[in-house]
């Protein structure tokens, strides 16, 4: 299952959605080799970013990072408007390091340095003009008390609740096979839903979070979303109505090339490439999404530097890519 399904409450001034990601979150892994508790990190925020870009209003991309201090030193999850989605983590520390049960505040809030960055990249984006970027502390006041959040899933939630100004609520979960999700979101009372007095509307998004709560790690991880919808809003759907739209699928696709790499060489600069030329005999990089390899010999650099655009077929290399 690689499917994301949007629905919409009658009743009540609520969208949602539901993702199951299987063979595509197994395309993470199996280029990646984190402890369990860096994988169920990355796997609730995978699920995360699938949830958030299928509201995007534009053809880009939807980009989470999480960043810290801590042995999670960066997070990376890229999600495309047409959900094809990419993920990564970077460890300041040997795997080995890191406990089974660590918990996100222990992995991305070391001393309070942990921060939540996403980024909203539109493909039309004229040059000069900035992406829009929303940041929130990967901490929250719990009365006069500011604890680390404990799930990716309290992490998104306060980054909508700073940034978005819209009620929302995320469930995520996710293991070695799967990660699954549900977002709840109130809807303006405006619009669609105007025909609901405010109390009306009010109660409804109480009912509508009281039936998401009942949802289950196991339904998440194991469900198709329609199966899911059916079970949590079956009442809901025969008393005031619930739409579903067509599941949208969902891919594992990395977006690095050789061009890219030839981009990072002109930014290092002529002199320490050539530095690493008379070092190693040429310039090798991993891309860290993917696992590809690409490798510039001294006459791949020499093109780098004396030409304005680098094909891919400009001249095979004679290992990797």
């Amino acid at each position: 299952m690689n499917e994301l399904l949007v629905f919409i409450c009658d009743g009540a001034p609520v969208r949602g959605e539901i993702v199951s990601i299987g063979s595509a979150w197994q395309a993470v892994l199996e280029r990646r080799n984190d402890p369990p508790a860096v994988r169920k990190i990355l796997g609730d925020f995978v699920g995360a970013a699938t949830l958030l870009s299928a509201s995007l209003k534009f053809d880009g991309t939807l980009i989470i990072q999480a960043q810290s201090k801590g042995p999670i030193q960066l997070l990376v999850v890229e999600c495309k408007s047409d959900l094809s989605m990419r993920a990564t983590v970077k460890l300041s520390v040997e795997p080995s390091e890191i406990d089974d049960t660590a918990t996100l505040g222990e992995l991305l809030d070391a001393s309070d340095t942990g921060r939540l960055v996403i980024t909203l990249d539109s493909a039309d984006r004229e040059p000069g003009q900035a992406p829009y970027q929303g940041i929130v502390a990967l901490q929250e006041y719990i009365g006069d008390e500011l604890r680390p959040v404990s799930s990716a899933a309290e992490a998104i939630a306060l980054y909508m609740q700073n940034s978005e100004q819209l009620d929302t609520r995320i469930w995520l979960s996710s293991d070695d096979k799967s990660v699954g999700g549900l977002l709840l979101q109130r809807l303006p009372d405006s619009g669609g839903h105007a025909h609901l007095q405010p109390q009306v509307a009010a109660e409804g998004w109480s009912r509508i979070q009281t039936l998401g709560e009942t949802i289950t790690n196991e339904e998440l991880l194991t469900l198709p979303p329609q199966t899911t919808l059916r079970r949590l809003f079956l009442e809901e759907s025969m008393e005031y109505g619930v739409r579903s739209f067509p599941v949208r699928p969902i891919r594992f696709s990395c977006t690095c090339s050789r061009n890219k790499v030839a981009d990072v060489l002109r930014m290092l600069g002529e002199e320490e490439v050539q530095g690493i030329l008379e070092e190693r005999g040429s310039v090798e990089t991993i891309c860290d999404f993917c696992a590809k390899p690409y490798r510039f010999d001294a006459v791949d650099c020499l093109q780098v530097f004396k030409t304005d655009l680098l094909s891919d077929a400009t001249r095979p290399p004679s290992k990797g890519h």
